[in-house]
């Protein structure tokens, strides 16, 4: 059982997605999760659970959601584990949208992670022992058009984590930078656009042919991918053997094939393909 590794854990989006799974996973393993949501009428999941304990935790407000995960661990008296995985896209062309669009995705996914992640890692330091684990994308790796906040994120939390992996490598406070691909989640439902959403429900695009293709080409993309239990599964297995440093998980042509291809083509020849898979003709 994981408990026997890591006794608490903290989960941030853990309402829906990744986020949910990897929630169900660390409960099926007997370790108490602290979870957060932005309203925590979203968590009533685990509402009868005793060791599922709900965090109210906006990343939009840093000093609040600071506050909140100090409030939480020391309920918690510490966090063995945290796993950072929330955020949202933002889906609109970089210049077609108010820069305070992507200020505001930066300091919510970005420099409020990063806080939590540097109060969580100075708990870790302090009793040489924990994991720190930062839910970035492979979107590192191939960025997805019209979405560039997003990839200015989860490349950011990339590097943090690659950076941590090296301040910690003598220590017994383990990173994992974790890169998920296509789940089959509400991600896109849940994706913030420009336009108001209509009397149905349904998100218009902008009149833009790219912007079609490419929402097209994700939409399909998503329906065709594995569940989220499958993100959760891989982290479970590299959290059980103790292992630090950078996981893809994912479909087996985008979390295996690609990036090995990827290393042996020409760029040209890479982009190619990659523009292909996001709708680009």
């Amino acid at each position: 059982m994981l408990s026997t590794r890591y006794r608490t854990a903290l989960v941030t989006g853990a309402s829906s997605g990744i986020g949910a799974a990897m929630v169900r996973t660390l409960r099926a393993e007997g370790v108490a999760v602290w979870g957060t949501a932005r309203e925590i009428g979203r968590l009533n999941e685990w509402a009868a659970d005793p060791d599922f304990h709900a965090v109210a935790l906006d990343l939009q407000d840093e000093a609040a959601a600071a506050d909140a995960y100090a409030r939480a661990s020391g309920e918690a008296g510490g966090f063995d584990l945290v796993i950072n995985n929330a955020g949202y896209g933002h889906f609109g062309r970089f210049v077609a949208e108010d820069f305070a669009v992507w200020r505001r995705q930066l300091e919510a996914m970005l420099i409020a992670t990063m806080r939590i992640a540097h109060l969580a890692l100075r708990e870790m330091t302090a009793r040489d022992r924990g994991c720190l684990v930062n839910v970035a994308s492979l979107a590192t790796e191939f960025p997805l058009p019209l979405m560039s906040g997003y990839n200015v994120v989860k490349a950011g939390l990339s590097a943090l984590s690659e950076g941590l992996l090296i301040e910690t490598k003598d220590s017994g406070v383990s990173v994992i930078d974790f890169r998920p691909g296509d789940f089959r989640t509400e991600f896109n439902l849940a994706m913030t656009q420009r336009s108001a959403p209509t009397a149905s429900g349904a998100s218009p695009l902008p009149d833009d042919a790219l912007a079609r293709g490419c929402w097209s080409a994700m939409e399909q993309n998503l329906r065709k991918a594995p569940p989220p239990e499958k993100a959760a599964a891989d982290l479970l297995r590299a959290l059980q053997r103790g292992y630090r440093g950078r996981l893809r998980s994912g479909g087996w042509f985008q979390a295996r094939l690609a990036p090995a291809l990827f290393q042996l083509v020409p760029i040209s020849i890479g982009r190619w393909f990659h523009w292909r898979y996001l709708g680009v003709r």
